[in-house]
């Protein structure tokens, strides 16, 4: 009977441990609400620096108050009447060794765009896919996917290759077909 109390923890020693994961914990939240008061200081940032010309304020203004899913639904509706495309275009450098037709046989390519070309049947398991490695929200990156239905998309840019095989095993396993160009 000696034994059985002296191997289980007493009260002391319990509160002790609730402590420190309680402090554990504030600390993981103080962390957290450092790095969303950074990112809001970078957005501010970036904010200001752009200057709008008078001749586009109000429709500037008009955009800046629509929803998100507004905003998407405005995007499809320009592209579709203007034939053009809200995706960033990938413009390859000219190689440096003063060679037009391309990368020689002997060089390999280190840095990739990594392109979501089909979505596949498991949708869900792909904007969980987009999320992690975009670090973008749910909203954004479901409209990324639903993009990449109707047309390819490019989900990262200059990624190393380890990084980009990487990315393509995730979106691969989540049901996805993505290139790397």
């Amino acid at each position: 009977m000696v034994e059985e109390k002296e191997t289980k923890p007493s009260s002391a020693e319990a509160t002790e441990g609730k402590e420190e994961k309680e402090e554990k914990k504030e600390t993981e939240k103080k962390k957290e609400e450092k790095k969303e008061e950074a990112k809001e200081e970078k957005k501010e940032e970036e904010k200001e620096e752009v200057e709008v010309p008078e001749k586009f304020k109000k429709i500037v203004g008009e955009i800046e108050e629509m929803k998100v899913a507004d905003l998407a639904e405005l995007v499809k509706i320009l592209e579709k009447k203007f034939g053009v495309s809200a995706t960033p275009q990938v413009v390859a450098a000219a190689p440096s060794g003063g060679k037009a037709g391309g990368t020689g046989a002997g060089e390999e390519k280190s840095v990739f765009n990594i392109e979501l070309t089909e979505v596949g049947a498991k949708k869900i398991e792909v904007i969980k896919a987009v999320r992690d490695i975009t670090q973008k929200g749910l909203k954004e990156s479901k409209d990324l996917v639903d993009a990449a239905e109707k047309e390819p998309q490019i989900i990262k840019e200059n990624v190393k290759k380890e990084e980009a095989e990487e990315i393509k095993k995730k979106f691969e396993a989540a049901g996805a077909k993505v290139e790397l160009k």
